[in-house]
């Protein structure tokens, strides 16, 4: 069968349940060699202001990749490409994707040369603070990010790549992609940072390689379809011209909690050295069941939604509440077990060498905040793409502007008197961009009832009472299991993992045996439509 072929007539669509767990699985490989790579920065870089400096320079434009890669782009471009796949013809396909690809290509590549040039003035937005307390942490930053940032326009046209595939039902190859980075990030901080005066250089040329590998990993796969882009520029082209009506206020939209994180880097930049990397280390917990099932799940609802409204009925909203169910199974026990085990997670994973026992101090009070917001941010996910499947960029873009200013207010709220008072301000941007994040949530929810795309299925009180039962349980056995652990700081490496494997293993024992006694079972967590 031709290639021409094999795009006209595309297999059926996998489940949207069975297309999660292969998505879900490849993540969690991710997130997994992710924690390995996070130790290796803790142990070499610790929370020193060298560490700040590269934190920065990586997410600035990790940022923007979630903006063009995962967030604004996605969201945009794979409803039109399922529409193009319902109603046109393969040659239609082609073109549109080729006109994308040229015109996403020679905007990222003049950004990325603007920003490699203009890098102190980028620096100076997002790390102010730098620049006024510390001019030496400052100049690093600018230099990291002259390295770092062309890894936007790799990765961008990687996700790109992984949208076509994923619009084709191809899930697996863009959810493993990442794990070439953190591959190439591991071995750039095991072999190469320690033979460097300034290991952070190591860090930043790993992400700059690593963005080469991941876009040519993913070229094979899109031969196999046929779709390999051959880039036109042409931002005349209709359909082009709808994909950036689409994506200008789908960057607010689906990305109010990224850049809620980029207002607190520029805020934490004003704190004491370590503040940045407090933040990220619990940032990058809470961004495991986060990555791993939030964001699983969202990209596979994403085409089955666009083609469910393309054709109407039910099965919109079926599919709808059968994602945000696994999303509160999932994301409330995520958010107990981080809160109540933030400390020995930190320990085990993180103290070693450079980063100290004060720094899993500081750093266990970011987690708590975070991990409260777990939930609502999983939702985000879920919820935007109802509104984006359905084109449907004005409303998602508003709710983000109210969250935004929300979170801006919520951080003088926090901010204040939890520095002056107990030193801990950084716990306060954490906890703000956490109680944003539930109105996001809220507002998000209330917009698909208002509009009648959504109606909740039945059940759900019953399901609540289930699930807030098996939770309270599980931080029971979680809470006694704490205080029976003996000295993490004393502990060596592997004692202190086993512990946390332990608890882990009692917590999720517990919550699935209420689970399964209060009346839950596996075939529940099956969609009714797909």
């Amino acid at each position: 069968m031709t290639s021409e072929n094999r795009t006209q007539q595309p297999k059926k669509s996998p489940s949207v349940l069975r297309s999660s767990a292969v998505v879900g699985s490849m993540t969690m490989l991710s997130r997994l060699m992710g924690l390995l790579r996070d130790i290796l920065f803790a142990r070499f870089l610790g929370a020193e202001a060298s560490a700040d400096a590269f934190y920065v320079a990586f997410k600035i434009p990790n940022f923007l990749r979630r903006l063009f890669a995962e967030g604004a782009f996605a969201q945009a471009f794979v409803p039109v490409l399922s529409e193009y796949r319902e109603q046109g013809s393969v040659e239609a396909v082609r073109n549109f994707i080729d006109r994308v690809a040229g015109c996403l290509g020679s905007a990222l590549v003049l950004l990325t040369v603007v920003v490699v040039i203009a890098s102190p003035l980028v620096v100076g937005v997002f790390g102010m603070g730098f620049l006024l307390k510390n001019p030496d942490k400052f100049a690093l930053t600018s230099d990291l990010l002259r390295i770092t940032f062309p890894y936007l326009l790799l990765i961008s046209l990687t996700g790109f790549a992984g949208a076509i595939l994923n619009s084709y039902d191809r899930f697996a190859v863009p959810a493993f992609t990442p794990v070439l980075l953190n591959a190439t990030l591991i071995i750039a901080a095991a072999m190469v940072a320690p033979r460097m005066d300034e290991p952070a250089f190591a860090l930043a040329w790993g992400v700059l390689v690593a963005g080469v590998i991941q876009l040519l990993f993913q070229i094979p796969f899109l031969l196999q379809l046929g779709l390999l882009p051959h880039p036109t520029v042409d931002w005349g082209d209709a359909a082009v011209t709808r994909v950036l009506k689409l994506m200008a206020p789908a960057m607010f939209g689906v990305s109010v909690s990224q850049i809620n994180l980029l207002f607190d880097t520029a805020l934490a930049s004003f704190l004491p050295d370590g503040s940045i990397s407090w933040l990220y280390f619990s940032d990058r917990l809470t961004e495991l069941p986060l990555g791993v099932f939030g964001v699983g799940i969202a990209t596979v609802i994403l085409p089955a939604l666009s083609r469910q409204h393309v054709r109407g009925g039910q099965a919109f909203s079926h599919t709808l509440d059968w994602a945000m169910r696994l999303i509160l199974l999932i994301g409330l026990p995520a958010a107990v077990a981080l809160i109540v085990l933030a400390e020995p997670i930190l320990f085990a994973l993180f103290q070693y060498d450079q980063f100290r026992p004060t720094d899993v101090m500081m750093a266990k009070y970011s987690l708590w905040a975070y991990a409260f917001g777990v939930t609502a941010f999983m939702l985000i996910k879920v919820l935007a793409s109802g509104f984006f499947s359905r084109q449907d960029t004005r409303t998602p873009v508003r709710i983000g502007i109210i969250a935004m200013a929300t979170n801006m207010v919520l951080n003088i709220v926090f901010v204040l008197p939890l520095h002056f008072i107990w030193q801990v301000g950084h716990a306060g941007l954490a906890l703000a961009t956490s109680g944003s994040a539930f109105l996001n949530a809220a507002l998000l929810l209330r917009g698909l009832r208002q509009c009648g795309a959504y109606q909740p299925g039945d059940g759900w009180l019953r399901f609540a009472v289930q699930s807030l039962l098996a939770n309270a349980v599980m931080a029971v056995v979680l809470l006694a299991g704490v205080s029976q652990i003996g000295d993490m700081a004393v502990a060596d490496a592997l004692t202190r993992l086993g512990w946390v494997l332990g608890l882990c293993a009692a917590g999720l024992l517990a919550y699935v045996v209420v689970l399964f006694i209060s009346g839950v079972r596996l075939g529940h967590l099956r969609p009714t439509s797909s």
